[in-house]
């Protein structure tokens, strides 16, 4: 068996929207990914589901694995045919002991090629407001290591050289060598008087930053544990002006989304530009039916519906998927009307380049059943309804209780997901999560049953629940889970309103 190749990916400081487009093409298409502590976790949602994921984190004393066995385990997996994918933090080159690893493959005769990453010594100081370079300051720029191999008989940093020679210094990983850092530079030129800040978390919601002077910061930083980055320099007095990310909306809260792992994006990506940081935990998966044959029946005589009834994207999209996959086109929905549910339904039909008759007023099967009667008498009309194999029976029993003929059909199940993030219940006791948010009551059936019943409680006491509307509460309430933020408007954009109002 041939060798198969190895890409040495950065990931880039720890907000998922740095990471490069080749970096995320990479992890789409690996067959196994291999990831370190500094890497976003959320990064992993876009593997492949057949994919395997193994974590090799280095955090403190703290060793999943020794480097040497890293090395041996990325050849290992070479030597299979496998495309492997290394996920380092920041840029694998820049203090991340690419280098090292790629020689190791180089050794062992395993191709490899190097994307790079965004380093968090320009991306943390410019997500706290200070700018590395900036004409009036300073146009030398020094990337340091905080802490030099503990092996190496003599250090390689000349300090009298960089502490007057060099405007901005930052520091890699070196708080807890913060005391000897500075006496470093202040022994060797560099006046009290210097600018310093040190940023913990950097790119993420949970970022901190500490500024002082060199005089003060140790102080100053004392409870900042890794990881954290030290800048050191004039450009650090920006930050009052330039300051932009921490005074986002979100800034500072941790939220899980429960939605399945295909509909987490557009939430995740709301509140991630709100300045949130986003735990995707998907609780539901959707897949085809059990059995086609009642929809394809359906299909067949589609043409003599006169209404065709959509209660959500995935009826939409399950549908038409089999149209399409049975040869047929909308020209067979030819005098049929639809209604659809909320707005994100309709721009999925009217995308489609179909006109929504109908679309209710509030986002519930309630509001439909409402729409009809005043739509005038329905007897002996035919409605069609794609739906979940779990749905509500409200339309379809309302409907037939005002005359009409209903043909409600299963277009797709709901499953429970398998999360990868098994330790959201340490999260959430450990207070590191604020919002965990339900969009529909299979999401908060699913994560009951995944957290467990024994850990409701914990939810309820460390964490705020938001629901997506009355039907999702209703259902939160029978299971214990206790809701203290619910959209006014039923839409993940009216979920992300009243989170914000909340927070």
């Amino acid at each position: 068996m041939d060798n198969g190749i190895v890409y040495l990916v950065g990931a880039g400081p720890g907000d998922p929207g740095l990471l490069t487009v080749k970096g995320l093409e990479c992890i789409r298409t690996g067959d196994v990914i291999i990831y370190d502590f500094l890497v976003n976790i959320s990064l992993i949602s876009e593997v492949r589901k057949d994919a395997e994921v193994l974590y090799v984190g280095k955090q403190g004393g703290d060793h999943t694995l020794e480097q040497g066995e890293i090395n041996k385990l990325i050849v290992k997996k070479a030597q299979e045919g496998k495309t492997i994918v290394r996920l380092k933090g920041g840029d694998p080159y820049v203090f991340g002991r690419g280098g090292e690893e790629a020689l190791f493959l180089l050794e062992n005769n395993i191709p490899f090629e190097v994307v790079p990453g965004i380093t968090a010594a320009i991306a943390t100081p410019a997500y706290a407001g200070i700018p590395v370079t900036f004409r009036r300051y300073t146009s030398t720029f020094a990337l340091i290591t905080g802490h030099e191999d503990p092996t190496k008989p003599d250090s390689d940093i000349d300090w009298a050289k960089i502490s007057s020679g060099i405007g901005t210094l930052t520091f890699y990983m070196g708080v807890k060598n913060l005391p000897f850092i500075v006496k470093q530079l202040t022994d060797n030129g560099r006046a009290k008087e210097t600018p310093a800040a040190v940023i913990r978390w950097g790119t993420r919601s949970k970022q901190e930053t500490v500024v002082g002077t060199l005089e003060n910061i140790v102080e100053k930083a004392k409870n900042i544990k890794a990881p954290a980055i030290t800048i050191v320099g004039e450009v650090v007095t920006l930050r009052d002006k330039l300051n932009w990310f921490e005074k986002k909306q979100l800034f500072g809260k941790t939220i899980v989304v429960t939605r399945s792992r295909d509909q987490a994006s557009d939430f995740s990506q709301k509140l991630v530009k709100l300045g949130a940081e986003v735990i995707e935990f998907p609780t539901i998966d959707i897949v085809e039916p059990d059995d086609f044959k009642p929809m394809d029946d359906e299909i067949e005589k589609l043409g003599e519906n006169d209404w065709l009834i959509f209660t959500s994207v995935n009826g939409v999209d399950a549908f038409f998927n089999r149209i399409f996959d049975l040869g047929k086109d909308i020209r067979d929905l030819k005098g049929v009307q639809i209604c659809a549910i909320g707005p994100a339904t309709s721009k999925r039909i009217t995308d489609l380049h179909l006109r929504v008759d109908c679309q209710p007023p509030k986002y519930v099967a309630e509001s439909i059943v409402e729409e009809f009667k005043k739509l005038g008498d329905i007897k002996g009309k035919r409605f069609l309804t794609p739906r979940a194999d779990i749905a509500r029976s409200y339309l379809p029993d309302q409907l037939r209780a005002m005359g009409g003929e209903v043909f409600d059909i299963v277009a797709y199940k709901t499953v429970i997901a398998e999360p990868r993030d098994l330790k959201i219940v340490d999260k959430i006791k450990n207070g590191e999560i604020n919002v965990v948010t339900f969009t529909s009551s299979s999401t908060v059936r699913n994560f009951v049953e995944i957290i467990g019943k024994e850990n409701v409680s914990a939810v309820n006491d460390n964490v705020k629940c938001a629901s997506i509307g009355p039907i999702t509460t209703d259902t939160a309430k029978e299971l214990g889970v206790n809701i203290s933020i619910e959209a006014d408007e039923y839409t993940i954009p009216g979920l992300v309103d009243a989170v914000i109002k909340t927070l």
